[in-house]
């Protein structure tokens, strides 16, 4: 009898305990429990203290104080390469005028003295004079050396003649989707969409010790910030190939759901091997550009700007060439994710994936940005079952200027969150970055709140289009890792999931607005292993 008593008392071994806490599993009731226990990188149980403890036992238990935890973060659309690619060049976000630009290059210069000289991150759209600059001053600071500054968007960059000449641009070019601008007659440096990849691709690429300082720097920063897996929108697949030989290195950690970019190389590879998939690397998708952004008048309008009459933007591509892509893919039996930030971009590709799609569907073909949609155009998504994938922090960035690219009536269908959401009843949310801030804090907030962080505007930037709590989180989690083909394998917490999780200093569905934004990530963990903590 003592003998089975004690048979009977054993408690199960595991590896991790999580007890005391306010567990959001983000199950379809979206359920809280108290407590979970993590084995072999997977969530076992869940529930009660007593339960999970009484039944469990483990050499790593986190008493989580009361304190909020979360499915890891999952970022549906970024550019994770290109993050780690910013963080070793010139640092030009927030600046107030292109003189800051010129002054932070330099001091960066004197620390990088060699090779391209690179920044990213100005926006001519945060200076008072709002117009693009012009590269005088910067070949006069750097006569013989190239230098190369991309906007924000990534989708503008301006060059000094160096950099120029390297590219072999000696004057005006005609180009389709791009642009140079030109100033009584010369060159200003200024290249828009198409014209970017001149100059862009006579940087060198780095080194293999550079690339991985390139993905090793942009995980830990990625981890600091609760995410656990990010949607890489546009690589090569050399990219891919070297991302596996980290992964197997253990080297790079964080789950990638990659998009290659729209290249002929591309396409031969996957429709060659086939869909790629890992517990940490998943690639199955093309990105595609239909147009490109608002604040450089690159995103293609059915109608003219409201501030400047005579442009509409453009696309990227003639539209045969997105009809041919979009068969091939299909054909293929991938995914297909387009760029489209215009309403005449949005109509054009959501008009070719419901010809293609013909109807109700699982393919869940993507639209990243969706960014301003004719009203008449909103019933497109749902017919054909395609996804937005929106970025809200794009909303309270843009919001001060948008209403003057598009104008009062134009701008009611722009960021309509959930007026996205009701075509599908899901809707995965990203940030873009670099782009924008890699927080995924700063996301829910921008989809719940839609103010600035000084509470501009008041009461909310068209809050009929604001997204509850609830929502906002599972666009972070459940609804990102479907719109991956993920759902079943994480975005909740639940039994057999992974155990990607993060545990917060506050509880972000019960905080006010500020308390939102003072939230911190006390601690990462990928496969119930820690990948991140607080010091």
């Amino acid at each position: 009898m003592a003998l089975l008593f004690a048979s009977c008392s054993k408690k199960e071994e595991v590896d991790v305990i999580v007890y005391n806490a306010k567990v959001y599993t983000v199950n379809s009731n979206f359920d809280t429990v108290e407590a979970f226990a993590v084995k072999n990188g997977k969530i076992l149980s869940l529930g009660k203290n007593d339960e999970i403890k009484g039944k469990y036992a483990s050499k790593e238990e986190i008493d989580a104080e009361g304190k909020a935890v979360y499915p890891g973060f999952i970022d549906a659309h970024a550019h994770f390469y290109g993050y780690g690619q910013s963080l070793q060049t010139a640092d030009l976000r927030e600046t107030k005028s292109w003189d800051e630009v010129l002054a932070r290059l330099t001091a960066f210069a004197k620390t990088h003295p060699d090779g391209w000289l690179i920044g990213n991150g100005w926006d001519q759209n945060d200076w008072a004079n709002k117009a693009f600059p012009t590269n005088e001053k910067l070949t006069a600071l750097f006569p013989g050396r190239p230098v190369f500054l991309n906007r924000i968007d990534g989708d503008a960059a301006i060059a000094n003649q160096k950099a120029l000449d390297a590219a072999g641009i000696k004057g005006e070019q005609k180009l389709v989707g791009g642009d140079m601008l030109t100033q009584n007659g010369k060159l200003t440096g200024v290249l828009i969409d198409n014209a970017v990849a001149l100059v862009e691709r006579k940087i060198p690429s780095p080194d293999a010790k550079l690339a991985e300082k390139i993905f090793t720097d942009a995980q830990k920063n990625c981890f600091a910030a609760g995410l656990t897996t990010i949607d890489d929108c546009g690589l090569s697949y050399l990219a891919v190939d070297f991302i596996e030989k980290l992964q197997k290195e253990n080297k790079l950690k964080m789950r990638l759901y990659v998009m290659l970019s729209d290249e002929p190389d591309n396409y031969k590879y996957l429709f060659s091997r086939g869909p790629i998939k890992t517990d940490r690397l998943n690639v199955r998708a093309f990105k595609v550009y239909a147009d490109g952004a608002l604040g450089s008048r690159g995103a293609c309008l059915i109608h003219p700007y409201s501030d400047m009459p005579n442009k509409t933007g453009f696309l990227l591509s003639n539209q045969k060439h997105f009809e041919e892509v979009a068969q091939k893919i299909a054909a293929n039996h991938f995914q297909m994710c387009t760029h489209a930030i215009g309403d005449s971009a949005n109509r054009v590709i959501l008009n070719i994936y419901n010809k293609v799609l013909k109807g109700k569907n699982d393919q869940r073909w993507r639209i990243e940005h969706a960014q301003v949609v004719n009203t008449k155009d909103f019933g497109l998504f749902g017919k054909a079952s395609i996804i937005p994938s929106v970025q809200p922090t794009h909303a309270t960035s843009d919001m001060y200027w948008a209403g003057q690219r598009l104008g009062a009536e134009r701008l009611k269908s722009a960021y309509a969150y959930k007026q996205l959401l009701k075509q599908n009843g899901w809707i995965p949310l990203g940030t873009d970055f670099p782009v924008e801030n890699i927080n995924p804090l700063l996301t829910f907030y921008a989809a719940t709140v839609r103010e600035d962080a000084k509470g501009f505007p008041k009461g909310g930037f068209q809050m009929e289009n604001a997204l509850t709590p609830e929502e906002a989180l599972r666009g972070m989690t459940i609804w990102a890792a479907k719109a991956n083909f993920e759902e079943e394998e994480k975005g909740s917490l639940e039994k057999g999931k992974l155990a990607d999780f993060v545990i917060l200093d506050h509880d972000i569905l019960k905080s006010t607005p500020q308390n939102i934004l003072k939230t911190k990530v006390l601690k990462t963990y990928l496969n119930g292993e820690k990948v991140y903590e607080a010091k």
